[in-house]
């Protein structure tokens, strides 16, 4: 009797990590406007606290994003991570660059 409680408590908590780990994926339509509501604040804008922030504001956007914008959201957030870095590795920076213009070109594409 006591395995089969272990064994009914373990199913009802896979049960519910199962639950908790589903996420509702946005529309390209509900990922541009809280891709827009981001970017819109001038103060993401100003240097390595704004790339920063900017940054920290994607990440919950991407975790939900739409399929269309996913892949240019996680080249923004690669940009914005190393551009805020202390001292950025300008070789890397670079090949991000290429990333990070074509995002702006997949998110003028899908959000105008």
């Amino acid at each position: 009797m006591k395995k089969f409680a272990t064994a009914l408590i373990a199913a009802g908590l896979v049960v519910s990590a199962t639950a908790c780990t589903t996420s509702n994926q946005l529309t390209t339509a509900e990922t541009c406007e809280r891709i827009q509501s981001v970017v819109s604040n001038p103060a993401n804008n100003a240097g390595k606290t704004g790339m920063n922030r900017l940054a920290n504001q994607i990440r919950p956007i991407h975790a939900v994003a739409s399929d269309d914008l996913k892949g240019a959201l996680e080249s923004i957030i690669e940009y914005t991570d190393e551009q805020a870095k202390e001292t950025p590795d300008e070789d890397k920076l670079a090949e991000l660059t290429e990333g990070y213009e074509e995002a702006g070109s997949t998110y003028s594409q899908f959000c105008s």
